[in-house]
């Protein structure tokens, strides 16, 4: 997968979310989890266009890391807003996935050039 198609991946990541918020019942739990999911799945893509202006290796892993951090803890309010009843896991499946390899591409992407870099 090429920079552009991956930006791509990231940007529809952050659009379905965007969705997904927009579906959540009104409710004080809701919003909390809402926020929070919100902003670490819109973070996925921007730090990633953020990552593909690096100025060297190490600023693109630095980078790339945020990326990880940013899905996984998509992944953490994606879980919750099953586990709090707010939407069925069946409904989050696709959603979930699709942040479940972005993490993973971003992970293999990272032990990559960690690999480079030592060379």
């Amino acid at each position: 997968m090429n920079e552009q198609e991956f930006k791509a991946r990231t940007k529809q990541l952050a659009l379905r979310v965007i969705r997904l918020v927009e579906q959540l019942p009104q409710t004080r739990i809701s919003d909390v989890i809402s926020k929070q999911l919100l902003r670490s799945a819109t973070s996925v893509g921007a730090n990633y266009r953020a990552a593909c202006r690096a100025k060297s290796k190490a600023d693109l892993i630095a980078k790339l890391s945020i990326v990880e951090e940013e899905a996984d803890e998509t992944l953490y309010w994606l879980e919750l807003v099953i586990e709090s009843g707010l939407m069925t896991a069946e409904k989050l499946k696709s959603l979930m996935q699709e942040a479940n390899e972005i993490l993973a591409m971003t992970v293999a992407s990272i032990e990559t050039l960690r690999e480079k870099y030592k060379s």
